[in-house]
């Protein structure tokens, strides 16, 4: 699974439905992914988010490196999108054919219909 801002903001609001995804996917064995520009968009009072930082500790937060973000841009360009963290969300899930836990499935969907097969290999889950 890899965790996109609405997942991180949604475990900040200790709301049960992504509590109970996350448990059950480390329970599982699973590692869910945050790429790191996520963290960067929800993150802000590391004294006020403690449900959040506690999610993180049971996640892989996953760097942003010169590659990866050139893939990024070259991806908001061909899709004609600006915001380079759904960007990142879509490219990673794209390459491990992971679950994207989101609040707005239909920006991550977009990017990874532009991937072509690679999109396909990832599944979209809205959080309600």
């Amino acid at each position: 699974m890899v965790y996109d801002a609405g997942a991180l903001i949604a475990a900040e609001r200790n709301q049960s439905t992504l509590w109970r995804l996350h448990r059950s996917y480390l329970t599982a064995g699973g590692v869910p992914v945050v790429p790191s520009p996520v963290v960067a968009q929800v993150w802000r009072n590391g004294a006020r988010q403690a449900a959040l930082a506690r999610l993180l500790q049971g996640c892989d937060v996953l760097p942003l490196d010169d590659a990866l973000a050139r893939r990024v841009g070259e991806l908001l360009g061909h899709a004609d999108v600006v915001d380079p963290v759904d960007g990142a969300v879509a490219l990673i899930s794209a390459r491990t054919s992971a679950t994207v836990i989101t609040s707005d499935p239909g920006d991550i969907q977009r990017l990874l219909d532009h991937l072509g097969r690679a999109g396909k290999r990832a599944t979209v889950k809205p959080l309600h």
